[in-house]
């Protein structure tokens, strides 16, 4: 919101899941210089072990559509609020036999990713 600085999040076409107010982000008053998207876990290495916490879905990125959790048709809006498509995109598993990620581009999904994990595994001890 460029006239008041108010933060929106809208799902789809004028579904709004999510509102802050100027007051609790003003560092963002006037912009933000980038966005993320994705998941995130804690894991304290309990037991020297990786944590068994899923992330997304549980399944993996390249199992696809209907298995893997993902974000599709991302975008941001300027100051004019014209929906813009994202520019230098950075993609990032850290740790790769745990959770990953598989990004793409399509006509009726846009910028899309797939991705998440079962988290301790064979793979990931």
């Amino acid at each position: 919101d460029p006239k008041h600085g108010h933060w929106w999040l809208e799902y789809g076409s004028g579904l709004i899941v999510g509102y802050w107010p100027s007051y609790m982000f003003s560092h963002l008053k006037s912009h933000a210089s980038m966005v993320q998207f994705g998941g995130e876990i804690v894991n304290t290495h309990s037991k020297g072990y990786h944590t068994g916490t899923q992330m997304g879905s549980g399944h993996f990125a390249e199992e696809g559509f209907r298995k893997s959790a993902y974000f599709r048709n991302l975008q941001v809006i300027d100051w004019d609020n014209n929906l813009l498509p994202l520019a230098n995109i950075h993609y990032l598993a850290d740790h790769s036999n745990c959770y990953n990620i598989k990004q793409g581009n399509s006509n009726a999904w846009g910028t899309y990713f797939y991705y998440g994990g079962p988290g301790r595994n064979v793979k990931c001890p």
